[in-house]
């Protein structure tokens, strides 16, 4: 049953300077990593290099991500979102430039440090068809 983040839950997720992002090739092991992220109304935004992740897309574009947030404190202190769809690939047009705005906004490192460019990189996107929430 598809739903929208509510507010607290939304804030969870765009707040969070990491995610881990699982994916899977079909008939293989799933495929786990932290990456970050940005939420963009009910799209997750992510870039990444031609690797593991952008084949595993290609073979399979189901995606689950977890933003979760870790204390000592069970009782009161662990949350989590954890969200899937299915993902699509943007390797270059205006909504690869304006996706890498918004990651630049959110993580300016990524400009000096691993930029985001047409031919090197892809943006991962999907939008949120399910969701799993506790702790929020």
């Amino acid at each position: 049953m598809r739903r929208e983040l509510t507010g607290a839950e939304a804030r969870f997720v765009s707040e969070a300077r990491v995610g881990h992002l699982g994916t899977a090739q079909a008939g293989a092991w799933p495929h786990v990593v932290p990456v970050c992220h940005v939420l963009d109304g009910d799209r997750i935004v992510i870039a990444s290099a031609y690797d593991r992740k952008i084949s595993d897309i290609r073979d399979n574009a189901s995606v689950t991500y977890c933003v979760d947030r870790y204390s000592e404190d069970w009782d009161a202190g662990l949350a989590q979102v954890i969200v899937s769809g299915e993902a699509y690939l943007v390797e270059s047009g205006p909504e690869f430039e304006r996706d890498r705005n918004l990651l630049y906004e959110k993580f300016p490192q990524y400009e000096g440090v691993a930029p985001i460019t047409q031919g090197d990189t892809a943006i991962i996107e999907f939008r949120i068809d399910r969701i799993h929430v506790s702790g929020v």
